[in-house]
């Protein structure tokens, strides 16, 4: 194997506790930590734990209004067209990660992709993939999806360290902007499925959107999870908007929800978020008796609120 540097860094946690961390592998192009959030410093800085990101490709084949793709990519030719890197050069550097006898960590494949958009290759991202973190027992990969095309995984009779993560939504708001994107039906069924085959499913409800009725909408989303399956973990996020996302969406019939500012962007009032965020904890706590809940890129002001402490993160990306 080629002499591949790690290099890494000391990075001060949400705890307030200092560790050195893997920062990049080589020239960062594959394995790189997502540490653009800084240290949540004033109420209204968002909370986000700096994760470890597997960037094996990059793009979207679904057309969702308010992607951030749309942003990050906007000056690419090709914007969000899925666009795979060489498997040679990430295998080579996942390994190298893989090598190193450092704190586990999880690599999130989902970032500035989706996770499963390879999964239609003559050799599938998946079967790939998988194998190489199956080699050890100490750091797991992490898809992060809303395509519902498993068939591969099912295939995959050792996944001890994957973790699969769906991205939902209340139905009326993602056939109005997840456009492309499977149904929350068949997401839900391909979660439940894969739970069934032994993977851990976590569960993503974000952005939650105020629509008429939300409650009604984001409840009954509750009800038809928990009907399927139980997942491992819940993360709550709600509608926000980079100023680059904004001007690279060109549906920006949701932006009318947004009106509070931060440092990640535009949010919904404050308010009505935490109307929506405590509706929900209590149909989880008090319906389901499940309490493994998060918040995504939500202000310091908002896990007080709810009485949460985000010291104690333990959201999508992370352990």
């Amino acid at each position: 194997m080629p002499n591949l540097k790690t290099i890494t860094k000391e990075y001060e946690l949400l705890n307030g506790d200092k560790e050195p961390l893997i920062y990049q592998v080589g020239d960062g192009s594959i394995v790189k930590r997502f540490d653009k959030t800084p240290l949540p410093m004033k109420s209204n800085d968002v909370v986000c734990p700096h994760f470890l990101e597997l960037k094996w490709a990059y793009g979207c084949p679904f057309d969702c209004a308010w992607c951030y793709l749309k942003g990050t990519f906007r000056f690419l030719p090709t914007k969000t067209k899925p666009r795979i890197k060489d498997f040679g050069k990430t295998e080579l550097h996942t390994k190298r990660f893989l090598g190193e006898l450092v704190k586990p960590e999880i690599l999130n494949t989902g970032e500035i992709a989706d996770s499963l958009m390879g999964e239609s290759l003559s050799r599938p991202f998946s079967t790939f993939i998988i194998p190489l973190f199956e080699e050890q027992n100490r750091h797991k990969i992490l898809f992060v999806t809303k395509s519902d095309n498993i068939k591969h995984l099912l295939e995959v009779s050792q996944h001890n360290q994957v973790i699969i993560s769906f991205s939902l939504n209340a139905t009326k708001v993602a056939e109005k902007w997840e456009r492309g994107a499977p149904s929350i039906v068949r997401r839900i069924e391909a979660g439940r499925k894969l739970s069934q085959a032994g993977y851990e499913v976590r569960i993503r409800i974000d952005p939650i959107v105020p629509v008429p009725d939300w409650e009604m909408h984001y409840l009954n989303l509750i009800d038809y999870i928990f009907d399927s399956f139980v997942p491992s973990r819940i993360t709550l996020g709600s509608l926000r908007g980079l100023q680059s996302t904004i001007n690279g969406s060109t549906d920006k019939t949701w932006l009318q929800y947004l009106k509070e500012n931060s440092n990640w962007g535009k949010k919904v009032d404050f308010k009505i978020r935490y109307e929506i965020y405590a509706a929900i904890l209590r149909k989880l706590t008090e319906g389901y008796r499940y309490e493994d809940v998060a918040l995504c890129k939500e202000t310091v002001a908002m896990w007080v609120k709810l009485g949460i402490d985000y010291r104690k993160i333990r959201c999508n990306c992370v352990w």
